[in-house]
């Protein structure tokens, strides 16, 4: 690691990224969306990194510290440590540049982003239960060999070339009033802000932050880099205990507020991008637009860029979040009833879903279980249903035929 912390980065340190960068990137699309702009009171654009190579916004941070360095350096190699997608950015532009590369994971990481990871060519190494403790064992590995360490948020180079979305989003609609950056370690959007700001001073820059993770929303409380609790959330590429040193110095002058959504808002728009716009992004992603549709961003603030920074989910994370947020949603309901243990009991219950119009995704039919009765069976049901309302008339019916049931939360 560096003997002095090194300097805050300028917009021209931005531009020379920008250079590096070309026939690198990808330029993404600008997308308008009217679903959102009408659940907002704003005109909605979404920014579709989640498109970039490797799947998010990573790559320009990444290249452009890896090709600032001497050739001595990338001789001796480079180690990161990443939750995944600094991970698979810094092991994509290792192999483009020629050098070795480690990336510390942590041992919960996604098994997607693990396997992506080691596709690049990097040796992926597991430790810890959460990013800071991939980042100290990380920290030590570099000092033992000599590798040049490339920070996933506190560099100047990382932050220049995330930096690159501002300058890119501007010549893509240069009325942009707001825009709406997910913040973890705040690399991204301390590099967005100073661009955007250099280029229209009147911008608003806002950064969302998932509530159980919120160390950023905290420093800026306590007028100090703050560390808090580690926190489990589904919006794991912002979950991120600390600010960096430069990027909360930043975010101090250049990004106008930072906001927080609940886990259920996250989950909820994750399967909204995805039913809605045909678009996959994770939870960090979705942290940005959840701000947007449930009304954390004011509405009337003009033109509205929300930037979806990834779309690196693990299918069997993504299934889960999906069943989650269609429960939520009132579009997925879990029963367990007592029924008689006699000739057409079930069809007799099939009979009255049916005729409500639920659908039977699956079920599940149990004489012998603890605590069933003899005489009495018990049937878990799977349903798909079509909103809240639906199901509370699934609830009345079921009572008025007095079938005991119970949501499967409540179930024994």
């Amino acid at each position: 690691m560096p003997a002095h912390p090194p300097a805050i980065p300028a917009f021209d340190d931005i531009l020379e990224a920008r250079k590096r960068l070309q026939g690198v990137i990808q330029t993404t699309p600008l997308d308008f969306s009217k679903t959102y702009s009408d659940l907002s009171g704003n005109e909605v654009y979404l920014k579709l990194e989640n498109l970039q190579k490797t799947g998010s916004f990573k790559i320009r941070g990444a290249y452009n510290k890896l090709a600032a360095l001497s050739d001595e350096e990338r001789r001796h190699g480079v180690i990161a440590a990443s939750a995944g997608n600094h991970a698979q950015g810094v092991a994509y532009a290792a192999r483009a540049l020629g050098t070795t590369c480690t990336i510390v994971m942590p041992e919960h990481a996604s098994l997607a982003k693990i396997a992506a990871t080691q596709r690049y060519g990097a040796q992926v190494v597991l430790q810890g239960a959460t990013y800071d403790d991939a980042y100290a064992h990380a920290v030590s590995l570099q000092q033992a060999h000599g590798y040049t360490y490339v920070h996933a948020f506190d560099d100047p180079q990382i932050i220049a070339g995330q930096g690159t979305l501002g300058v890119e989003i501007l010549e893509q609609l240069p009325t942009a009033n707001t825009v709406i950056v997910p913040m973890g370690g705040g690399g991204l959007a301390a590099g967005m802000a100073l661009a955007l700001k250099t280029l229209r001073p009147e911008i608003r820059v806002i950064g969302v932050q998932a509530a159980a993770a919120a160390g950023f929303r905290a420093s800026l409380d306590a007028g100090e880099v703050t560390t808090v609790a580690s926190a489990s959330t589904i919006a794991d590429g912002i979950a991120v205990r600390r600010p960096g040193t430069l990027t909360f110095a930043l975010a101090q002058q250049y990004v106008d507020d930072v906001i927080t959504v609940e886990e259920e808002e996250i989950a909820r728009s994750m399967v909204f991008l995805m039913e809605r716009s045909k678009l996959v992004a994770e939870g960090a992603a979705a942290a940005a637009l959840a701000a947007v549709i449930y009304r954390k961003v004011p509405a009337d603030l003009g033109q509205v860029v929300v930037l979806l920074s990834g779309g690196n989910v693990d299918v069997t994370v993504l299934s889960k979040i999906i069943e989650h947020g269609l429960a939520e949603a009132g579009r997925y309901l879990q029963l367990t009833l007592t029924l008689p243990d006699q000739p057409g009991a079930l069809r007799g219950l099939l009979d009255v879903l049916a005729d409500l119009g639920a659908n039977v995704v699956t079920i599940q039919h149990d004489r012998l279980g603890v605590g069933i009765a003899f005489g009495q069976t018990r049937v878990q049901i799977n349903l798909e249903t079509r909103d809240k309302a639906h199901i509370a008339s699934i609830f009345r019916a079921l009572q008025e035929r007095g079938y005991a049931y119970q949501p499967a939360d409540a179930a024994p």
